[in-house]
């Protein structure tokens, strides 16, 4: 079986989309009692997204379109997120730190 995967740019952006949306239903459903613990977590999935997002920019070569646009968008949110995340985390176990 012969199986080959050819994407266009514009399926680049149909993917960076549903990520989008994957996402805000993801947030959007966390109680805020949760929301801090699970920062940590957060930070993998925005990890996935900045090497989805650098796949693609770093893939086959059409040109400065939207899919490249929305792409590097998404790897400089994806990289903000994740240092802010790394943050918080750092800040809520410096809390727990036993003071001398």
């Amino acid at each position: 079986m012969n199986f080959s995967l050819s994407l266009t740019p514009l399926d680049g952006v149909y993917i960076v989309l549903l990520c989008i949306i994957v996402g805000i239903a993801i947030i959007k459903n966390v109680p805020a009692v949760l929301h801090t613990p699970l920062m940590s977590g957060s930070n993998a999935i925005s990890g996935i997204i900045i090497i989805g997002g650098a796949i693609q920019l770093l893939g086959p070569k059409f040109g400065f379109n939207l899919s490249t646009v929305v792409s590097a968008i998404g790897v400089l949110v994806g990289t903000i997120n994740v240092s802010g995340g790394f943050f918080v985390t750092h800040r809520m176990l410096k809390m727990f730190q036993i003071k001398k």
